[in-house]
């Protein structure tokens, strides 16, 4: 199990202590009614874009060209981190709840202040 916090803004907005590491973040999201902002859940719109603190960063992992390219669309990366397979993995890296696979680790979830 993975258990996940959602936060806004330094508030908790919702704590979910039985997540399947596998699952989609937005699916378990929306399961749970997180208040988490999002259009398509494909990855084309950009709307359900988080950023993750966990225990294993910081760290490298693979994205998706999908996905940087929704972000860079979005303007929340630049043009040099859309072109790179693999990101650092910190708190400061913009990701998709629909694209992010949960895992072992337990997670805060920060939600952007204006979704």
């Amino acid at each position: 199990m993975t258990r996940l916090s959602f936060w806004r803004g330094g508030t908790l907005l919702a704590q979910v202590d039985d997540a399947q590491p596998g699952d989609m973040l937005l699916d378990v999201a929306r399961f749970h009614d997180v208040p988490l902002h999002w259009r398509c859940g494909q990855g084309t719109c950009g709307t359900c874009a988080v950023h993750i603190r966990h225990a294993a960063q910081p760290r490298e992992v693979m994205v998706g060209r999908k996905e940087r390219n929704v972000l860079l669309r979005a303007g929340l990366i630049d043009a040099a981190m859309a072109a790179r397979d693999s990101w650092p993995d910190t708190e400061a890296t913009p990701r998709l709840a629909c694209h992010l696979p949960l895992e072992e680790t337990d997670w805060q979830v920060l939600l952007p202040e204006d979704n």
